[in-house]
């Protein structure tokens, strides 16, 4: 059983730029790929950005893409979302997840996905 939890998430000003963390336990890390996910009020959870188990792959959701980076750091269990000029339109709750084997395929789709964190809020002012 893995355990995922984010940290990171909080209030930015339109422009500004967070860093959302989460950091795995109870498996072995570098066996899952993982994936960042957000989920607006009153909208379905969607796919953001997803990194292989090596981190030789990556791939992001065009609404993200150029101003979002994910990256992970396998000897501290831990994978990162940087995300830099921001917009009102990013305010969600954002889930890290796992999702079990060493593939350099990334996965993008939210069912294949094996385990969740509890979710980090981030708003954005305009």
């Amino acid at each position: 059983q893995v355990q995922l939890v984010e940290s990171g998430g909080g209030l930015a000003q339109a422009g500004g730029s967070l860093r959302l963390s989460c950091a795995a336990s109870g498996g072995t890390f570098s066996s899952y790929g993982m994936g960042w996910f957000r989920q607006a009020p009153g909208k379905e959870r969607e796919f953001i950005a997803a990194i292989s188990w090596s981190g030789g792959s990556t791939s992001y959701a065009d609404s993200v893409k150029g101003r979002f980076t994910i990256s992970r750091v396998n000897s501290k269990n831990t994978v990162y979302l940087q995300m830099n000029s921001l917009k009102p339109e990013d305010t969600a709750v954002y889930y890290c997840a796992a999702k079990f084997g060493r593939s350099t395929v990334v996965v993008v789709t939210t069912a294949l996905y094996n385990y969740w964190g509890q979710g980090t809020q981030v708003t954005v002012s305009s």
